[in-house]
């Protein structure tokens, strides 16, 4: 029997709003879900610009800064690299699990619809897509140009979801991390997995 809640994997692009994918990482790893990680070039030079982390320079030393970072054993924490096309989210006849990818940046949107797969993080999109399970990707980009909208259309009807990083005020946020919390938890509710980062609306 599997020790892990649920596997999910999650890639990291390199659009800013960065801390949306380390919130989202670290609450899957609290929820005891196992992670597929994988994370773009782009995407650590924006942790390094955007936070206080420091990514290491070579990417050999990523799966072990991760893991140390989130307190995360090796078998809950998996990491692949843009060329590993032996992992397992590069096939569908692997275990196929939800995948997130936060943020998805323009150009991860445009080539995942137009099936390129030139990398990793674009072959499991592809992979999600046709096994028909969930691909949900988080944009974060204003304002949104027509290329944007009509790739995010396209993915939509291939049954992508998009949660764009659009936080609501509703539930009156104190501060940064209120707002990060808020889009974290509506890809938590997506995934299925409990969350207490904030009441669905009607249960406060």
């Amino acid at each position: 029997m599997d020790k892990f809640s649920q596997t999910v994997s999650l890639a990291i692009t390199g659009g800013s709003g960065v801390q949306y994918a380390l919130r989202l990482l670290e609450c899957l790893l609290a929820a005891n879900c196992r992670v597929n990680l994988m994370v773009s070039r782009a995407a650590a030079v924006v942790i390094n610009t955007e936070t206080e982390l420091e990514v290491p320079q070579q990417e050999a030393d990523w799966p072990a800064w991760f893991a140390a970072q989130y307190s995360a054993g090796p078998e809950q924490l998996r990491y692949y690299m843009r060329e590993d096309w032996f992992s397992p989210v590069a096939s569908g006849s692997s275990h196929c699990a939800p995948l997130v990818i936060c943020p998805a940046s323009g150009g991860t949107l445009s080539s995942i619809a137009c099936g390129a797969s030139n990398n990793l993080i674009e072959r499991a999109a592809d992979v999600v897509l046709k096994e028909r399970k969930p691909l949900i990707l988080m944009p974060r980009e204003a304002p949104y140009s027509a290329i944007h909208l009509e790739n995010m259309l396209k993915l939509t009807q291939l049954g992508a979801t998009i949660i764009p990083a659009s936080p609501g005020f509703y539930h009156q946020p104190k501060c940064i991390e209120d707002l990060i919390d808020f889009i974290v938890a509506r890809i938590l509710d997506q995934l299925g997995i409990e969350q207490e980062l904030m009441p669905r609306w009607g249960e406060a």
